[in-house]
């Protein structure tokens, strides 16, 4: 016969109860989540919108911008003219500054000590005179040389001319852009060069690859990564600094506008203008390095990110793709 037990413990004993079974997680989906607040970031940003605000209110409100006068002179033939003339002087620049300040940059990469020796002193000295004053002394190159001629060195010259007629103004404007230009483009070529990796070159070497095409073919492909930033960024100055041969009275941007304002004296508008120009031309430049820039890119990045232009068209096609398939759906719906 069994004995029965009772489940309860008799007063005064020392058993204890079990805990209580831990509370089950409540479901991740149902749980609120409160971002952090950025207090600070939204009082810059408002203080910053308020800013804007006002600055476009004087745009639109400030009678001395005076926009007709803006929109009278910004398209009109004096000033495209001028604008062509900066485009031209920048173009020569680039173009000679940077061929030559190639040349300059193998020259200092050279194992001659005389290459070496010339090209550290070339960009030594046209990195350390000032532009305007470059561009004045070109200006007056016929004071120092009345006659440039073509013969043996130290001896008799067979063909000679006026150094006046051989270089006018404009010539003497981009001789002076593009040796001014050349320094700089020469130390920038040199980066990008001496970016490439050591290993290119002994590889070339080994596969009997001559020197002359393994800087065409290897190193400069590649360097250009490395060149092509800094590039567009001194092309963008050397933009920005044709300004500067308004001291030899050529007919850029800069020289109209201060023509035309001296006539009439609306300089602010007129100054306008010249920015407007500036900024737009600038604009063009940075499109044009970053297609450039992608370009060079290739080899190192297998799929380029998309370009707007192509973030655009992807945008208009699949809004096309999504009302075509909205106008596809039946009214009542399906059973």
């Amino acid at each position: 016969m069994g004995i029965a037990t009772d489940s309860t413990a008799p007063p005064g004993s020392t058993e204890t109860s079990p805990p209580p079974p831990p509370p089950r997680p409540e479901d991740p989906a149902s749980l609120k989540v409160i971002p952090v607040r950025h207090y600070a970031r939204w009082v810059a940003a408002a203080a910053v919108a308020v800013l804007v605000a006002q600055f476009a209110h004087g745009l639109a409100t400030n009678p001395v911008w005076e926009w007709g006068v803006f929109g009278d002179y910004v398209l009109s033939e004096t000033i495209v003219q001028a604008v062509g003339v900066t485009l031209q002087l920048t173009a020569y620049a680039t173009v000679l500054g940077f061929l030559l300040g190639t040349v300059l940059a193998f020259m200092r990469l050279s194992r001659s000590p005389v290459l070496q020796t010339v090209a550290w002193t070339y960009i030594w000295i046209f990195r350390s005179i000032p532009m305007i004053v470059q561009l004045v002394f070109w200006f007056n190159l016929g004071a120092l040389y009345q006659e440039l001629g073509v013969g043996i060195p130290f001896g008799p010259v067979f063909w000679s001319v006026d150094s006046n007629t051989l270089i006018g103004t404009i010539g003497a404007a981009i001789i002076g852009l593009t040796l001014h230009q050349a320094a700089y483009a020469a130390e920038i070529v040199r980066g990008g060069v001496i970016a490439v990796d050591h290993g290119q070159l002994e590889a070339a070497a080994a596969l009997g690859i001559p020197r002359l095409r393994q800087i065409r073919r290897i190193v400069l492909p590649q360097a250009m990564r490395a060149i092509l930033p800094t590039a567009g960024n001194e092309i963008v100055g050397l933009l920005k600094g044709t300004s500067v041969v308004y001291v030899m009275a050529i007919g850029e941007l800069f020289y109209q506008v201060q023509v035309v304002y001296g006539r009439n004296g609306r300089v602010i508008p007129l100054l306008l203008v010249a920015t407007a120009w500036y900024v737009v031309l600038t604009s063009l430049l940075s499109v044009a390095q970053y297609y450039v820039e992608r370009h060079f890119a290739r080899g190192a990045n297998r799929t380029p990110p998309p370009t707007p232009l192509q973030r655009v068209r992807r945008l208009v096609r699949d809004l096309s793709a999504a009302a075509a398939q909205r106008s596809h759906q039946p009214l009542g719906g399906t059973r």
